[in-house]
């Protein structure tokens, strides 16, 4: 402990589990850039194509909020934050989740729009080595390669997002696991181009803009509750965390404590905040207290920066 705040680092065995998700990261931004520049040269006028392009540009967002927090995370606190900067992952997943809101909806009254005024999507043919090629062949294959990858890979972090209790990763896992949704409603936009439905690149287009408007809504509720210093939640089911029951019981079976309640909140993927201890007597009572924070610490791995103050009674 300094005279700013308490640091805070990895227990030794997840830091493997930390590189790895790192290394994924990485990766799947490399996969993530080639599959957006490749959507941009093969989108022509589809509506369908521009909101599958759209989704995999905002999907770096988690992705860099991630990076973010790793670099961060080995920040100390200092006399301008005493908290530290465990928090900075937050600030820009939030503006991320706003974003991604805000695209989605734009691009769900384009395509109602689109859809109300009846307007035909056309798909061309190039010429290449001397062929002449449909684009929507490209489209399609572009489509399927959109698809693959992010859902490979958001199934490798899901299991690595629940070791590190990291919700940034959890939820880029979970957006990746799902593309293969809005790559289908794609594929069946391009498809019924071809067979001559000019609403389906439409109606295709409208799906995939509701998924955007899902994540981004679930992306901004997660932000702003850790903001609000909601109370901590399992990363899977996002119900009230064991660790608050966990902490409470392991204060009430000290001999020397006569109740006990905890007021936890997440600080990125740690979680902090205090113990209120009403002891049976004063004696030793400073050494009783550290003895009683080392007890709630072990707990978890996560506890980080816990309080433990005493008071009288309980209201």
């Amino acid at each position: 402990m300094n005279a700013v705040g308490a640091d805070y680092d990895l227990p030794p065995q997840l830091h493997k589990c930390l590189h790895r998700a790192t290394r994924l990261v990485w990766i799947s931004i490399v996969f993530m850039i080639s599959i957006i520049v490749l959507m941009f040269m093969v989108m022509g006028s589809s509506e369908a194509m521009k909101a599958m392009w759209v989704e995999d540009t905002l999907s770096l967002v988690p992705l860099i909020s991630f990076l973010i927090g790793v670099h961060y995370r080995r920040k100390p606190p200092d006399e301008a934050f005493p908290y530290g900067y465990r928090r900075a992952v937050l600030v820009g997943f939030l503006c991320g989740a706003m974003a991604l809101s805000s695209f989605g909806v734009y691009m769900l009254a384009d395509s109602l729009t689109t859809l109300i005024k009846a307007e035909h999507a056309s798909i061309p043919s190039i010429e290449i080595a001397g062929r002449v090629i449909w684009m929507g062949w490209l489209m399609l294959a572009v489509l399927l390669y959109s698809v693959i990858p992010p859902v490979v890979l958001g199934r490798m972090k899901l299991p690595l997002a629940a070791a590190l209790h990291d919700k940034v990763l959890h939820v880029s896992a979970t957006v990746d696991k799902g593309d293969w949704l809005s790559g289908l409603a794609g594929v069946a936009g391009i498809t019924g181009i071809a067979f001559g439905l000019w609403w389906a690149d439409g109606a295709a287009a409208a799906i995939i803009s509701f998924e955007i408007i899902k994540d981004g809504y679930e992306n901004l509720r997660n932000s702003i509750a850790q903001l609000m210093n909601k109370r901590p939640t399992d990363i899977e089911t996002q119900q009230k965390d064991r660790v608050v029951d966990e902490v409470e019981n392991a204060l009430v079976r000290l001999d020397w404590v006569a109740e006990a309640r905890v007021r936890l909140r997440e600080d990125g993927d740690v979680i902090s905040g205090e113990a209120y201890i009403v002891p049976r007597d004063h004696d030793r009572l400073i050494e009783r207290l550290e003895d009683a924070r080392k007890v709630a610490v072990a707990v978890d791995w996560r506890l980080h920066d816990l309080n433990m103050v005493p008071v009288r009674r309980f209201n």
